[in-house]
């Protein structure tokens, strides 16, 4: 009768085998633009929007939006009703507790809200003033 030995392989060789997999962290922000009376009213979003977290130095990138158009493009927003839109932006670091969203554009009007504390979700929702 022949036994068969299982080779031995070491941890290391073992962990070094193992698929490198890293998941792809996204935030989003679903955002309210207040109701106003006016007609004609237009927003944007500009590409040069982000969270930053300035503990640590860091900017996640918007990488998609939703219900809003980008910059040069507007979106008309209807009066006496709220107006919501969507923004995705890649992965804050895991230190990170708290962070502003920012609009850095070269013009009046961005928008800044500061301050936001991070969930376990990565799912905010914010008024733009």
């Amino acid at each position: 009768m022949t036994t068969i030995t299982k080779p031995k392989i070491s941890p290391e060789l073992l962990a070094a085998l193992q698929p490198k997999v890293e998941l792809e962290k996204q935030v989003i922000v679903h955002c309210c633009f207040p109701a106003t009376p006016f007609l004609d009213m237009l927003i944007r979003i500009w590409p040069s929007t982000f969270l930053i977290d300035e503990s640590l130095g860091h900017k996640s990138t918007l990488i998609h939006h939703e219900n809003i158009s980008l910059f040069p493009y507007w979106t008309e927003v209807p009066p006496m009703k709220d107006y919501w839109f969507t923004l995705v932006f890649s992965g804050l670091p895991k230190a990170c507790t708290n962070f502003d969203l920012k609009e850095e554009i070269p013009e009046e009007g961005g928008f800044w809200i500061k301050n936001i504390k991070r969930n376990k979700t990565d799912i905010y929702k914010v008024k733009i003033n």
